[in-house]
């Protein structure tokens, strides 16, 4: 399909201009019904990463032959008539975290070279399961740590809504790829709103699932429980199908989610929610965190928009407060601290790394068991207070998208971190507590960026989320809108 071309792809979908303007379910039914085939749509993906990556930032590693002989294997199974798997043929990328057998992982360091350890993680084999073809790797700092997406050897990643700002992190090439069009939907991970920001600064719907929802093996031993994978997409539906093949436990794991009794994640978006009760709470545990207008604006409309529907909304304080913030700390940098890195590469890390993981040595076992509990404590009393509530409403960050490099500081990595905290005041949270959380973005600005706002579900219960998602977006669509580079 060339760029000026038209095409009606189907009964069910519409006429687009290209095949990027497609949504990723509609590229699927397009596949299955033999109109696109998987090598048009990889050789399309692979054209716009060429021509827009190094503007966006999106990928660290492109496996264009990989890609291609995926493609054309998968057109052999459509040409076949076999049975077709849920996303067969339709392209993603892989975060730079998750290992992968057949591509190097990088981890957003330069302190050693790609590694190749010739093992798929469980989601990267779910993806791989249900059809969808990788395309390479998506960009993240430093394992993961910061809120912006900056790694080394590689360009920062941005959002196409304004190239002088941030994509966010960690999920940032995620995001950044997703919103320019170079992806329909893309996975990432979050450990303390590595999905939820980058989906606010990009105009994405993105999915903090809950703990067990979706396997997190081999590797993570889940001690903490922050990380949790999940999807980034343009629309709700779009999300929810993503997320249909990502979920599951393997035979690896002992805590999990039982599934959607609604059979799938995507049916359950086309049952519309009727006098949900949502508490709602705009004052950050983060010292210091101010809520920009901007942000606050967007949660104000989400509660217009959600009493409009029938819901009933109403203020709910939290229990997260101040004191939560230097034990998610502790924890946090233990985290990093434990990570396996050669001695010969410590010299080589970021100084915001360096510091996480000499600040996370510096604690007892005792001071980290004393932050474990004390958190879960809190979580738990968080969950009983909102209990009541089929959702909670905060606005997803305390800030609109940020210039490149103005929350780093490698000169004062304690000062970084606390740019990071003020930034994302209301994420982290429900990493502790293992609850869903969602952002979307209903809110633009003036000039046309867009600002998230958070939904938070009781534990387990990803479907009120993706129900009430839907019906926001059916009210306010937003899968229209498209950064310049479109």
């Amino acid at each position: 399909m060339s760029p000026a071309g038209q095409r009606r792809l189907g009964s069910n979908v519409r006429v687009v201009s290209d095949l990027h303007d497609l949504t990723l379910l509609e590229q699927a039914a397009a596949v299955r019904s033999g109109e696109v085939s998987p090598v048009e749509l990889v050789n399309h993906y692979l054209e716009r990463i060429d021509r827009l990556n190094d503007d966006v930032g999106a990928f660290v590693f492109v496996a264009v032959d990989q890609a291609r002989a995926a493609a054309r294997s998968a057109e052999g199974a459509v040409i076949a008539g076999v049975e077709l798997r849920p996303l067969h043929g339709v392209p993603t990328a892989i975060k730079d975290l998750y290992l992968t057998a057949d591509m190097p992982t990088g981890f957003g360091t330069g302190a050693f070279p790609p590694q190749e350890l010739g093992i798929d993680e469980a989601v990267v084999t779910k993806l791989r399961d249900a059809g969808m073809i990788s395309l390479g790797k998506t960009a993240t700092p430093e394992f993961g740590a910061p809120c912006y997406t900056e790694p080394e050897g590689h360009p920062p990643a941005r959002t196409p809504w304004d190239l002088t700002c941030s994509a966010g992190g960690s999920s940032g090439g995620a995001g950044a790829a997703v919103a320019a069009g170079l992806l329909p939907a893309a996975p990432g991970s979050d450990g303390g709103g590595s999905i939820r920001i980058p989906s606010s600064v990009n105009g994405l719907v993105g999915l903090k699932t809950s703990r067990g929802r979706i396997s997190v093996a081999p590797l993570d031993s889940e001690i903490s429980g922050l990380g949790v994978h999940g999807p980034l997409a343009r629309t709700v539906r779009d999300a929810a199908a993503l997320l249909d093949a990502m979920a599951g436990p393997t035979t690896m794991d002992w805590i999990w989610q039982a599934p959607p009794r609604s059979g799938s994640f995507l049916a359950a978006c086309d049952d519309e929610p009727r006098g949900l009760r949502i508490g709602r709470y705009i004052t950050p545990a983060v010292p210091g965190a101010e809520v920009h207008s901007d942000c606050e604006a967007a949660y104000e409309h989400a509660s217009a928009l959600l009493e409009q529907l029938s819901h009933h909304v109403e203020d709910h304080p939290t229990t997260f407060g101040p004191e939560i913030i230097p034990l998610f700390e502790d924890l946090w940098s233990v985290e990093f601290a434990s990570l396996p890195i050669p001695a010969d590469a410590e010299d080589k890390l970021r100084p915001l790394t360096a510091w996480l993981r000499e600040r996370g040595r510096s604690l007892s076992a005792l001071e980290l068991y004393h932050a474990l509990g004390s958190l879960r404590s809190s979580a738990r009393d968080e969950l009983n207070r909102t209990a009541v509530y089929d959702a909670v409403l905060t606005p997803t960050l305390a800030q609109p998208p940020v210039k490149v490099g103005s929350l780093r500081d490698d000169a004062d990595p304690a000062r970084d971190f606390e740019n990071q905290k003020r930034f994302t005041p209301f994420t982290a949270p429900y990493n502790l507590s293992g609850q869903p959380a969602m952002s979307i973005p209903l809110h633009w600005t003036d000039d046309q960026v867009p600002i998230g706002i958070q939904l938070i579900g009781r534990p387990g219960d990803e479907v009120t989320l993706l129900r009430l998602a839907a019906q926001l977006e059916a009210a306010e669509p937003w899968e229209h809108r498209k950064p310049a580079c479109w």
